[in-house]
């Protein structure tokens, strides 16, 4: 007993591992290290992505309310291409870890180039429609003249290139797939520091850098994750990973491409649900003025901080599923779900206890104007209070598309976002008049709902027989 008790000094020699990316083996050995190696880089990615937001949000929230609506609205725009970001990255996770559990690293590597060819596809088209129509999207989301005259250029520059945003999810993928977690996080990282020390000098002007305003914050994440791109695509070219692409897979190749898209339109549609979903609700946000949806925009953005660690070790749930149903070990899948989901409790009550406290303090890192600061704490209060549901959600809905049965959450969001979440925000904000309110609480009622249908479902067992 005394062996397998984690001490401080193991757990740091653990924690030294994980960020080295030196251990590779997961389908085997103690299943709390497995989650622990592959959490903690996952857990640090994410973390670093959301850094972005918040980075963004600071030296964005100087320039008044109607630039962080902007921010805000483009934002909720932005998550549909998130949505099919992720629901591909979904498939080529799955398939890269049910290959690298076969030891099929050549399948692993040809799927890894079918989803960057994919991604690309899907980005320029996105590019077109963002470049050629932002201020008819603004608009369409509910924004005032003077917002749209400001903010357009916001818009175009974070829509038109957001090639950079679909390869760095899906290539990110490719290694979480394989097991490299540590490397998605250090790609992350540079691209980070990156865009810290560029958001300043774009936003305001610096030199020779002209000051772009709000629009300067989109060139800087553009820059930022374009960087990142680029050594990612480094890393999977000159083979630093464990997956390494030669010129000689740079083809089309119909048939894994035909099967990562098969399995990833479940993860699309799931992600599409959830967004436009999103997308709906700062719609009917938009109704109660800009400082209401300026305190929202805050507070998702706090939010998503600590989302994104909780959606780390969803992710690490996901790989320790396909990696395991590949070596034909279910058993140790499920085990690994139950385990990394009740460490993510552990982790979101902490979270949401601080939040609920500390609400006004944290709102007012980013704003001052008690309208702003007022709605901003009641937002992230009412959201925070389901966290510890959150936490088994996220992670029971990422272990079905860590086994490839990406349908399962499509049906689970489809009722849960669209049949629950939005009759009910529009009904308690708009025909019962209990405004800002009746948005937050349709936001924790549905994310409640949606981790008590997915652990009824998961215990049925059924996502163990899918082929990918």
């Amino acid at each position: 007993m005394t062996q397998n008790k984690l001490t401080p000094t193991k757990l740091f020699s653990y924690f030294k591992l994980a960020v080295s990316g030196k251990e590779q083996q997961f389908t085997s050995g103690s299943i709390r290290k497995a989650v622990f190696m592959l959490a903690i880089p996952m857990i640090l990615e994410m973390m670093m992505e959301s850094i972005f937001a918040l980075v963004d949000a600071y030296w964005v929230s100087n320039l008044g309310a109607n630039a962080i609506a902007t921010v805000g609205l483009t934002e909720s725009v932005i998550t549909l291409i998130y949505a099919v970001a992720i629901g591909l990255s979904m498939g080529v996770t799955a398939i890269v870890a049910r290959r690298v559990g076969e030891k099929d690293i050549e399948g692993a590597s040809q799927a890894a180039v079918q989803s960057i060819f994919l991604g690309i596809s899907v980005a320029v088209i996105i590019s077109i429609i963002g470049v050629l129509y932002p201020k008819e999207i603004l608009a369409l989301m509910g924004a005032e003249a003077d917002l749209i005259a400001d903010g357009y250029g916001y818009t175009q520059v974070l829509l038109g290139g957001n090639i950079t945003i679909m390869l760095l999810f899906l290539i990110n993928a490719v290694f979480r797939g394989a097991g490299d977690a540590s490397v998605a996080m250090k790609v992350l990282i540079v691209s980070n520091l990156l865009n810290i020390i560029l958001d300043p000098l774009f936003i305001f002007g610096f030199g020779p850098i002209p000051s772009f305003g709000v629009q300067g914050a989109a060139i800087a994440t553009t820059i930022g994750r374009g960087s990142a791109v680029l050594l990612q695509l480094a890393i999977l070219f000159f083979g630093w990973s464990k997956i390494k692409v030669t010129f000689k897979d740079v083809v089309l190749r119909s048939k894994v491409m035909i099967n990562l898209i098969k399995v990833s339109l479940g993860g699309i549609g799931q992600f599409i649900i959830g967004t436009s979903s999103w997308v709906f609700l700062m719609r009917i946000m938009a109704e109660f003025g800009s400082e209401v949806l300026a305190g929202y925009t805050i507070a998702i953005r706090v939010l998503m901080f600590t989302l994104m660690p909780s959606w780390g070790m969803s992710n690490a749930a996901a790989t320790l599923v396909g990696q395991n149903l590949g070596a034909a070990k279910p058993d140790r899948a499920e085990q690994s779900v139950w385990k990394t989901g009740k460490y993510n409790a552990y982790f979101m009550i902490v979270v949401s206890v601080l939040y609920l406290i500390f609400a006004e303090v944290i709102i007012k890192i980013f704003s001052s104007e008690p309208e702003v600061v007022k709605y901003g704490a009641l937002s992230l209060r009412v959201i925070a209070a389901g966290y510890v549901f959150y936490a088994y959600g996220m992670v029971i809905i990422q272990s079905f598309n860590g086994a490839g049965d990406t349908k399962t959450p499509t049906i689970i969001n489809f009722f849960c976002f669209w049949v629950f979440q939005l009759p009910f925000a529009y009904l308690a904000a708009i025909v019962l008049d209990w405004g800002a309110m009746g948005v937050f609480l349709a936001i924790t009622f549905a994310e409640v709902l949606i981790a008590v249908v997915g652990i009824i479902w998961f215990r049925k067992g059924t996502w163990k027989s899918v082929k990918v």
